[in-house]
């Protein structure tokens, strides 16, 4: 091919040669699924190759076989110059991850020569009786440029790579032997309205189909299906490009013209109830064989913008929502539809209402699972500018009239496949892109063509083409001001002006915040209360859904997930892409866990000081009741269960609250005698049948309260003195170093005394965005890391040991002088020891800001190293997943075990994990062992515990999970406290409340065997 053959890469129009946009549906004509087996060449420029690969002789048998769908880059493929297959992951001929940056120079609408291009060739036959005439052969998604053969005919060519294009074939198509030949190419003039954060993978990665197309074949419809909610009607008109019946047999609708409506009683269509009625359109021809049945899944409901708020049927609503890419660790944005159902079905069990299609329309399939399941959607344009701010946005599409043409087809592409889905209710024109009129034009068509929905976008400052107000990652202040609708003025936008004026009175939508990246997000409890704090907020989306690892080997052939900064390119994202709630295997986050409790739809208060005890169950719900829901209550002391019942809640409507009293047998539960214990109630609500996804048991919500603090007193001292012993020193079971003063012994277990701790392995969110926010910076510029330990004083004083030193890191002048005083007591009727610690900082801990930040502590406590027999833990306190001090809504209060195996989560970055916050006691145990007890001094005070086989600085130098190795000792942690865990990777900083500042602090603990 010639330079000129290919002028269609660089051609900022949209495509041509297809057929205009149109529903996806689904009808009784045939469609031929064109997935399997291809055959595949890959060169590296997209001349040279040549065109005859379209052509019926072509010998293709020397080509690589790559299956449909996929994403040439994650398939075994025989590259240029390679002797056998072998796959590009990890090579910079493979997959390449950035997230604002382009990988090509910003030149638009100008690519590289050097343009990976991929041929594809499939030889297929239809069946003896298929009609030639009409058929429509569509594509889903090819990334980033397809041009199309079919038997040596060409028939078109097409940008935006997560759109549907179709194109006519009946011409040309034969029964016997058809050749389609596909170019694609990485890059394109697309690529420059594509700069998504996410992986950059070309190929035919979303369905091929051939489809028949009847003589009387609905080729278009748009189904009308309104709510009234003040009558209680349901209002259907369904136009098509054909005159056609509609029948809906459920609500009594026969035979009704299309064009025509009807008003009938109807369930409306809501997230919380996704009532569909089953309907079918039919085409009206002379002879019923040339007649299309496609089939209806109808939705009624209404969706407006009203004084300020989003109502659905009337009804204000509340997004609890997310945002999510397509991923597979192993396809890419192949998915298939089980890996769709799955990511629904995790999302509605984790209280999830809402999706963003960041930042691209789905696959077809994904919002018809929405329609069934219950999902409010926010469907997204594919448009995303933003490797211009590198160019200080000049040039940028949005701006540029010559583009709009382009920016307009996806946004036609989008809304008329989707348009009839009752679960997509808002459009959204695109992400990040900056401003310019190209969105005015978007705007205009759709509003033109589609009135029934609200529109947004966030990025243009004047809000002139959203019926939102939008940002990202607002810090607590700011968005508290936004509820109360006192937030200034946006950059560039004057205060009072017309806009301003507009902006202010529009609702708000938090389309990013609560970056899960990593060990995170924190705060989550924090930002659910002011976004629940006004009617002006109709909800927000965390980002993001899955983490977007890549499974890949090592040299050793040891598996793992890829990601950005494995690929020896740049620029890369480098880890960026590692932000979801679920990991790239998608087993759920402790990140998740913790939204789920934050945004559950029900709040349960215990009324403990009332006679008698009540529980006041707030409905949050926007459409539903409480009916589905089972209560339940059960009483504990120390953890043990001593009393559980059920609490019969009368009917609650939604946005409701009721108080109801507790349970008589609850109330004489909880005034029972304990027996030296902390005693607390539950109450949990769970779904009273099987949903469609999740049965029934399922835990929805739960409260808690305490009912009384512990009654065990403080362990009493022994009085008996510290021995001297062959250089040791004795104090009862306690055995310790005579030199350093550190415990080596208690009773039969031999361990490695405690130090003062203040390791923490940096979690992405205290590494922040860059410079911004990175208080791991500040941590290891010190070395807070490598603490070096000094003993300065071993003194026996009678009846109590104290040990006195200094712990400081190599080459600085600041540092934490301590002491620990240890005494013999007993507890619960067996010998332990009291460690009683003070800790002061000294030096310039207030003066050392490195990148602008000033030194906090990581953690502050105690680590001891114990054998490796050690295997399950049992505590009384938060669980049972881990904790941090901004994020423990989901662990509640109670008596939990695990094996300590079992503790760690293997987070793709190693990082800090496993904390546990407000715990009352620990025990260890394991084969061979003697159990070892750590209890707080203090029955009121509580500590946080780590436990597992490597410490936090193996932790922290680790790359991958399988990097971490079993030391022979298990680590435990016993800590006043870390920081929180925030979500400053792409957010705010941590609030303050959250962080360990180095001050003077008191605490300890009480350590026994048994």
């Amino acid at each position: 091919m010639t330079t000129a053959d290919l002028a269609y890469v660089e051609d900022r129009s949209p495509g041509q040669g297809r057929r205009a946009p149109r529903a996806y549906a689904y009808s009784d004509a045939r469609r031929l699924d064109l997935a399997g087996t291809w055959r595949f060449r890959l060169t590296r420029t997209a001349v040279g190759s040549g065109q005859q690969f379209v052509d019926d002789g072509f010998d293709d048998t020397a080509w690589d076989a790559l299956r449909i769908p996929s994403h040439w880059v994650l398939e075994p493929v025989t590259p240029p110059g390679a002797e056998s297959a072998r796959s590009l992951r990890g090579t910079p001929d493979g997959p390449i991850y950035t997230n604002t940056a382009f990988p090509i120079p910003v030149d638009p609408p100008h690519v590289p020569t050097q343009n990976p291009t991929g041929d594809h060739r499939l030889v297929f036959d239809v069946p003896d009786d298929w009609r030639l005439a009409g058929s429509v052969l569509r594509f889903l998604g090819v990334d980033s440029c397809a041009k199309v053969w079919l038997n040596g005919v060409e028939l078109g060519h097409s940008t935006g790579s997560r759109l549907p294009f179709e194109l006519e074939v009946g011409p040309v198509l034969r029964r016997r032997g058809n050749v389609l030949a596909v170019r694609v190419h990485r890059w394109s003039s697309g690529t420059y309205l594509e700069d998504q954060d996410m992986w950059w993978l070309p190929g035919i990665f979303r369905d091929v189909e051939l489809l028949e197309r009847p003589a009387g074949a609905v080729d278009d419809h748009h189904v009308h299906a309104s709510y009234d909610h003040t009558r209680g009607l349901g209002t259907l008109l369904v136009d098509a490009t054909l005159p056609g019946l509609v029948d809906v047999p459920a609500l009594g609708i026969i035979g009704l013209p299309t064009g025509s409506s009807v008003s009938v009683p109807v369930h409306p269509w809501s997230a919380e109830r996704p009532t569909l009625y089953a309907g079918t359109l039919r085409s009206v021809t002379d002879d019923p064989a040339d007649a299309e049945t496609v089939t209806l899944a109808l939705g009624f409901r209404t969706v407006s913008v009203d004084e300020g708020r989003l109502l659905v049927n009337g009804a204000p609503v509340f997004f609890r929502g997310v945002n999510r890419h397509d991923h597979d660790p192993d396809r890419g944005r192949a998915v298939d539809v089980a890996t769709m159902r799955r990511d629904l079905v995790l999302m509605k069990q984790h209280n999830v209402n809402a999706l963003r299609t960041s930042h691209y329309p789905p696959h077809p399939a994904l919002l018809r699972l929405c329609d069934e399941l219950g999902m409010w959607v926010v469907e997204e344009c594919d448009v995303e500018t933003h490797g211009f701010v590198y160019t200080d946005w000049q040039d940028n599409p949005p701006a540029d009239s010559r583009w709009h043409d382009a920016m307009l087809d996806r946004a036609q592409r989008m809304v008329e496949s989707d348009k009839n889905h009752p679960s997509v209710v808002i459009w959204s024109l695109g992400n990040e892109s900056g401003a310019g009129d190209g969105f005015g034009v978007m705007e205009r068509w759709i509003r033109e063509r589609d009135p029934s929905r609200p529109i947004h976008y966030e990025r243009d400052p004047s809000y002139r083409h959203s019926d939102f107000y939008s940002v990202m990652y607002p810090d607590q202040q700011r968005l508290g001001a936004i509820a109360r609708r006192e937030e200034p003025a946006p950059d560039g936008v004057v205060a009072g002006s017309e806009d301003d004026v507009r902006r202010r009175g529009l609702p708000f939508l938090l389309c990013e915040y609560a970056h899960a990246m990593g060990n995170g997000p924190g705060s989550l409890a924090d930002y659910q209360r002011i976004l629940e704090s006004s009617d002006r907020v109709c909800g927000a989306f965390v980002w993001e859904w899955i983490d977007h690892g890549l499974r890949h080997h090592d040299a050793e052939g040891r598996a793992f997930f890829m990601h950005g900064g494995d690929v020896d390119l740049r620029p890369t994202g480098g880890r960026f892409c590692l932000d979801g709630l679920v990991l790239p295997d998608r087993t759920p986050s402790p990140g998740l866990t913790e939204l789920r409790a934050a945004i559950a739809p029900l709040e349960l208060h215990l009324g403990l000081e009332t006679s008698p005890p009540s529980v006041t169950v707030r409905n949050k719900y926007d459409v539903v009741g409480v009916g589905h829901l089972r209560f339940s209550w059960t009483v504990e002391d120390d953890g043990v269960v001593t009393a559980e019942g059920v609490v019969d809640v009368p009917p609650v409507a939604a946005r409701e609250g009721v108080t109801v009293d507790l349970p008589a047998d609850a109330t004489v539960a909880l005034a029972s005698p304990g027996a030296d214990a902390e005693r607390w109630v539950t109450v949990r609500a769970t779904l009273r049948d099987d949903a469609a996804w999740a049965p029934a048991g399922h835990l929805v919500a739960a409260g808690q309260g305490r009912v009384s603090d512990s009654a065990r007193r403080r362990p009493g001292a022994s009085g008996r003195e510290v021995l001297l012993h062959n250089g040791s020193l004795r104090l009862g079971p306690a055995t310790f170093d005579g030199t350093t003063g550190q415990l080596v012994g208690l009773g039969d277990l031999a361990l490695d005394g405690p130090v003062v701790d203040t390791s923490r392995a940096p979690t992405e969110n205290d590494r922040g965005q860059g410079t911004r926010n990175n208080v791991a910076a500040a941590w290891l510029a010190v070395g807070l890391e490598r603490l070096v330990h000094r003993t300065d004083d071993v003194a026996a004083q009678d009846d109590r040991l104290v040990v006195r030193g200094r712990s400081a890191p190599a080459a600085q002048g600041l540092g934490l002088r301590w002491s620990m005083t240890w005494s013999l007591v007993e507890l619960d009727g067996k010998e332990g020891v009291d460690l009683a610690v003070e800790v002061d900082p000294e030096g310039p801990w207030g003066h050392t800001p490195v990148g602008g930040h000033t030194v906090t502590l990581p953690r502050l406590g105690l680590r001891l190293g114990l054998p490796a027999a050690y295997a399950r833990a049992t505590w009384f306190g938060r669980g049972p997943g881990e904790s941090y001090r901004d994020s423990w809504t989901a662990a509640l209060v109670g008596r939990h075990e695990r094996d300590i195996d079992a503790m760690q989560t293997p987070y793709v970055v190693p990082q800090e994990n496993g904390n546990h916050v407000d715990t009352r006691w620990l025990e260890l145990a394991g084969e061979g062992v003697p159990t070892l007890r750590a209890t707080g001094r203090d029955p009121a005070v509580s500590f946080d515990f780590t436990v597992r086989r490597w410490t936090s600085e193996a932790l922290m130098h680790a790359r991958r999970t399988h990097d971490l190795r079993d030391s022979g000792r298990v680590w435990l942690n016993l800590d006043l406290g870390q920081p929180g865990v925030g979500s400053a990777s792409c957010g705010p900083a941590l609030p303050e409340r959250y962080r360990v500042e180095p001050e003077p602090a008191a605490f300890g603990f009480v350590l026994s065997t048994g």
